[in-house]
């Protein structure tokens, strides 16, 4: 086996594991043997690139995280000497990424039970197994916030000194910490209550639940400071504790800037203690951790029949042949069923859901809500369908593409019934739940003037289904990769998507200038629908493809 850097690293610390009674050789044994199978991962940062799966994927995704840092990070460092806020907003920008990552390419790190059924049967000690966890994802964790904040910590000691780099530093070693414990302990809390086959989805959804939420807490921090006339205010609050990126932000205020006032000293106070608190509180649950951990290796399966009324309902009212209506059904269950499809579409049904009321609170803040409800507002319910793009290109994906081989086998008479129905099916699952939730509460503010308005986004999420399906999908058939080949959806295609959808609202905008230029503009695109979805799928014969 390969011996890695951080390996050869850790060598220099052998001493204070050994002074902590930990087998070292087998603790440097076993993470030799699990950064091996690490490194056959494909990172999400590369989901959206196209890279040859070649050697260690994570460790060729850094310049990446680089890359972010440099553009995401280091303009605030130009921002002045008012740390509490522009701190604030990087350790924000921070916590956002370490944490998803952690979410979505570390889970398998901080979950990881290959081990369990060779390891724990062999003489091999309890304290260093866990150190070995533990230590593999400091490795991780090293690396990551590493490479995010290289530019910008060279950046800062020139731009505010030495201190200011050792500061950050510190709080960056910090927060790397806070963020572990924090997705261990909520994951400890699931997998307290539930088991097997609940228990993965339960992990699905948290996971799905915590990225949206940080996306969330930005708006929080952002509220926190007001801006006059250009000068930025901050006034405490005790929500205020609740909010890390403060608490991590206040250590420049107090030793650099000599603000000694309360708040600041409490804030300073926590982002030393609560790390620290939590990891001594994570060590002494690790035991209860990977007693539960168990769990996961119960792999129960659902035999019992479902039945979805509503799906056969929608099959049969959508579909024009029994071909389509089967493949409909089809394509509902694996939307509803496979976690792999759901951990990577939820969040951007989430992000479409948030997004519009984001808009409208930033509107809120310069205008009364009545105000607002006479004006075009509304038409940031287009957000909702930058999701489409995306959530179609995934429908090429699934965790059991192996089985694409009925495609193959099926007779089946008309090949484009594959495509049209599991395309009905991604917008009746998919987009109508939330293009419903958000037109309830359009309505509510907007009132019922926007009906036709909401009308004209319907059939304009039909046509960019269409046309998402065209540019970005192709001839390939529905679940029939695997998810680590998912990087082949390039940055150009994901701005593609934003511009599409810029383009409908910008159409939309001007119709509504134009004296029943609204209904004119719903004619079109229900003729324009009609007409794509023909042209698109054609009756066809069965046609055999070589995959």
């Amino acid at each position: 086996m390969h011996d890695f850097t951080s390996l050869r690293v850790l060598d220099r610390f052998r001493w204070i594991f050994q002074k902590l009674h930990i087998d070292y050789e087998m603790m440097r044994k076993i993470l030799q043997l699990k950064l091996t199978m690490d490194g056959r991962r494909m990172p999400t940062v590369f989901n959206g690139s196209k890279v040859k799966k070649e050697g260690n994927q994570f460790l060729k995704s850094l310049w990446m995280y680089g890359l972010y840092g440099l553009l995401l990070l280091t303009p605030f460092l130009f921002l002045g000497d008012q740390f509490i806020f522009f701190i604030s907003i990087m350790f924000s920008v921070l916590m956002f990424i370490v944490m998803t990552s952690m979410v979505s390419d570390f889970s398998a790190v901080l979950l990881d039970i290959r081990d369990k059924n060779i390891l724990h049967s062999k003489p091999i000690s309890t304290r260093t197994l866990n150190a070995a966890k533990v230590v593999h994802i400091l490795i991780y964790m090293f690396l990551l916030t590493g490479s995010f904040i290289i530019v910008p910590l060279i950046v800062s000691i020139f731009r505010h000194g030495i201190g200011f780099a050792v500061i950050f530093l510190v709080d960056v070693v910090l927060i790397s910490c806070l963020v572990v414990v924090f997705t261990a302990f909520v994951y400890l809390f699931i997998l307290r209550f539930f088991s097997g086959e609940k228990l993965k989805d339960m992990i699905n959804y948290v996971q799905i639940i915590l990225t949206l939420a940080i996306m969330i807490s930005y708006q929080l921090v952002i509220r926190v400071f007001e801006f006059v006339n250009f000068d930025i205010t901050y006034s405490f609050v005790w929500w205020h504790l609740l909010l890390p990126p403060l608490w991590f932000s206040a250590p420049f205020e107090l030793l650099l800037n000599k603000d000694f006032s309360i708040p600041i000293i409490i804030f300073s106070v926590l982002a030393v203690l609560g790390p620290i608190l939590s990891i001594l509180l994570y060590i002494r649950l690790m035991p209860a951790f990977e007693r539960n951990l168990a769990k996961l290796l119960s792999d129960s399966k659902r035999n019992r029949k479902i039945s979805r009324p509503l799906d056969h309902f929608w099959a049969t009212v959508l579909c024009r042949t029994k071909e389509e209506q089967t493949f409909y059904l089809f394509a509902s269950l694996m939307m509803k069923q496979e976690r792999e499809l759901k951990l990577k579409i939820y969040p951007q049904i989430g992000f479409a859901l948030i997004f519009p009321f984001v808009f409208l609170y930033n509107d809120l803040r310069m205008h009364s809500l009545e105000e607002m409800s006479k004006g075009n507002m509304f038409l940031v319910i287009y957000f909702s369908l930058a999701m489409i793009p995306t959530v179609v290109h995934m429908l090429k994906f699934s965790g059991t593409y192996k089985a694409q081989w009925i495609y193959q086998a099926a007779p089946i008479q008309n090949r484009s019934s594959i495509y049209s129905g599991t395309l009905k099916a991604c917008i009746m699952n998919y987009f109508i739940p939330i293009y419903l939730v958000l037109s309830i509460l359009f309505v509510w503010i907007f009132t019922f003037r926007i009906v036709p308005d909401l009308i004209v986004v319907l059939l304009a999420a039909i046509a960019m289904t269409l046309v998402s399906y065209r540019v970005f999908t192709g001839e390939d058939y529905p679940f029939s990769h695997s998810h680590e080949h998912m990087q082949d959806m390039s940055t150009l295609k994901v701005f593609g998507g934003i511009f599409i959808v810029g383009f409908f609202v910008l159409v939309h905008f001007i119709f509504t200038k134009i004296p029943f230029g609204l209904f004119v503009y719903m004619g079109l695109l229900v003729i324009g629908i009609l007409i794509g979805w023909v042209k698109i799928f054609p009756n066809r014969s069965k046609e055999v493809v070589s995959k």
